[in-house]
């Protein structure tokens, strides 16, 4: 639930907030139409590029670095509910900007990436993780909450199979990259059923979020993966459909296996 004080940090915190839960539904319009200019989907008219290792860095570091610099300043920094949920982002996003990047993709990818790209992306995890990461530490309400560990154990539970998902399909990808010679058809695991297991894996550990902090913040950040991730698995999956034709597994489908 949202305060009524009107302290301007609260009332910013509201309107961010506002905005992330609202922004879901266009960005799922947008993306439908309109596919991000990077991996499989480079392509010209975007302006200059850099390295995709170094775009990826560069674009996730507000999860981490702008998260631990405004998480002392929240009246629960004393907290073991709240430093619990605090580790779980970070574990996701510690992953996602240092590990991923720099000892993954920098040995085992060439790739280029806009830099508008990048500042859409970095913009947006910087609102995101004001966000997440201000409720987490400031605006949760854990006193009142008789649940919470109950709902944690829960969430943890569901956030740390996508994760294992999103991280074992993202292996897949990258060890392809490493065999050089272009794209090629990822087999074993989930991808057995869909195209994107990668993308399915972080939709679950945001639904495993939104179910650890029970909050709007959570919520709107569920959303809005979904909104980014399953029309980009969809776009990927037409992608695949068109570049290998017969070759590729009809029985696959995007993102949810056996349904879409």
């Amino acid at each position: 639930m949202m305060s009524s004080s009107s302290s301007p940090d609260r009332s910013f915190h509201n309107f961010c907030l506002l905005f992330l839960n609202f922004i879901s539904f266009p960005t799922f319009l947008c993306c439908n139409f309109i596919q991000a200019p990077y991996g499989r989907h480079i392509r010209s008219g975007w302006g200059p590029t850099i390295p995709s290792w170094v775009s990826w860095f560069l674009m996730e570091s507000p999860t981490v670095f702008f998260s631990l610099l405004i998480y002392p300043f929240g009246r629960h920094v004393s907290s073991l509910r709240s430093f619990s949920l605090l580790s779980v982002f970070l574990l996701h996003y510690i992953h996602r900007t240092i590990i991923y990047p720099l000892f993954r993709l920098h040995r085992n990818s060439n790739g280029s990436f806009p830099i508008s790209v990048s500042l859409m992306a970095f913009t947006f995890n910087l609102l995101n993780s004001y966000v997440q990461i201000r409720w987490v530490s400031h605006y949760g309400d854990y006193e009142a909450d008789e649940w919470f560990w109950e709902r944690f154990l829960v969430g943890l539970v569901v956030f740390g199979f996508g994760m294992v998902v999103n991280v074992k399909s993202d292996l897949v990808l990258v060890g392809l990259k490493a065999q050089g010679g272009g794209y090629k058809i990822p087999r074993g695991g989930l991808f057995e059923l869909i195209s994107c297991p990668n993308y399915l894996g972080e939709i679950i550990e945001w639904l495993g979020w939104a179910i650890m902090t029970w909050s709007w913040a959570g919520v709107g950040f569920l959303l809005y993966t979904f909104s980014n991730l399953v029309p980009r698995a969809m776009g990927n999956h037409k992608w695949y459909l068109e570049k290998f034709k017969e070759e590729y597994p009809r029985n696959r489908k995007a993102v949810i296996p056996f349904l879409y």
